[in-house]
């Protein structure tokens, strides 16, 4: 049989919707060139027939319980939909629930960079009325950026990102990742570590405590954090039913550390420094044919 080459990448399209969510949505699928949902980058070439006039659209549900704000002690539920459009024969790139909503501009298979954003929930005097009296509320922010992931070989993802806070917040912040991808039949594990910072603007915003801010609670004493940061751990598992249906477990951990992680914000009765993850995520995924 005669081989047909892939079609060259074009820009990489994910939208995720849903008020409050925090993260992008996390899709990993089993590696099959088979399947609509593959997710590791190709390293063969594909021998079926490739239509460069279709598209293939995955539509996601995601749940997934979260701190109720950075640094609490409490958690809330947030669910939202995204979206994947990409052309028949490129694979569905691996992602995680901590990964920004991204547009890929430059895309091949071990390296791809382009914007990014995310939002990180607010905190506010009604999230907890006895022990957050007398703080200004802390909006929800929006942090547009940039990304780049690399791929050192094909089961390993690495993934950087630099992001400014324009709504909520005007800090700068980063965050670094690395994901081990272990395929085993209909199944796809991951694993791997976090880091993420942050400068002294934002570690003020969620993490300081003023001089008035003080004395109206009554219960904490003024402080100035002048960085933040944090480093965990992000597992999950797709278990993909067939071309068209694939289902996602996910669970982290991260622990804030350093100033940030000596505010009276993230102590016991009004935080903690220990914040936990967990999510489900259903895909759908459908053949349609290209609109341009």
């Amino acid at each position: 049989m005669a081989m047909t080459p892939v079609p060259p990448r074009t820009p990489r399209y994910r939208a995720v919707l849903g008020a409050g969510a925090l993260v992008a949505a996390f899709g990993t699928t089993a590696p099959r060139a088979a399947d609509l949902n593959a997710d590791l980058p190709r390293t063969t070439p594909t021998f079926a027939m490739v239509d460069p006039n279709t598209w293939i659209v995955t539509l996601s549900g995601s749940i997934q319980a979260v701190p109720r704000y950075p640094g609490a002690s409490d958690y809330t539920a947030v669910g939202y939909p995204s979206i994947d459009v990409r052309r028949v024969g490129e694979p569905r790139r691996f992602s995680t629930p901590d990964d920004g909503f991204s547009l890929s501009l430059f895309d091949t298979e071990s390296f791809r960079i382009g914007p990014t954003a995310r939002f990180v929930p607010g905190r506010y005097y009604g999230d907890d009325r006895r022990h957050l009296y007398g703080f200004r509320d802390a909006r929800f922010a929006v942090e547009p950026g940039v990304f780049a992931e690399f791929y050192p070989v094909s089961f390993i993802r690495t993934r950087v990102e630099v992001r400014q806070g324009l709504y909520g917040h005007h800090g700068t912040v980063g965050s670094v990742a690395a994901d081990y991808l272990i395929p085993a039949e209909k199944f796809l594990f991951s694993v791997g570590p976090r880091l993420n910072v942050g400068d002294a603007s934002y570690a003020r915003k969620y993490f300081g405590v003023s001089p008035i801010e003080a004395a109206l609670n009554g219960r904490v004493t003024p402080y100035d954090p002048r960085s933040f940061y944090s480093a965990g751990v992000l597992g999950g598992v797709t278990y993909t039913q067939s071309e068209t249906w694939s289902y996602t477990a996910y669970a982290g951990y991260t622990r804030i550390l350093g100033a940030s992680g000596d505010s009276p914000l993230v102590r016991r009765p009004f935080g903690n420094p220990n914040q936990y993850q967990f999510g489900l995520r259903v895909d759908y995924a459908f053949r349609m044919p290209a609109l341009f």
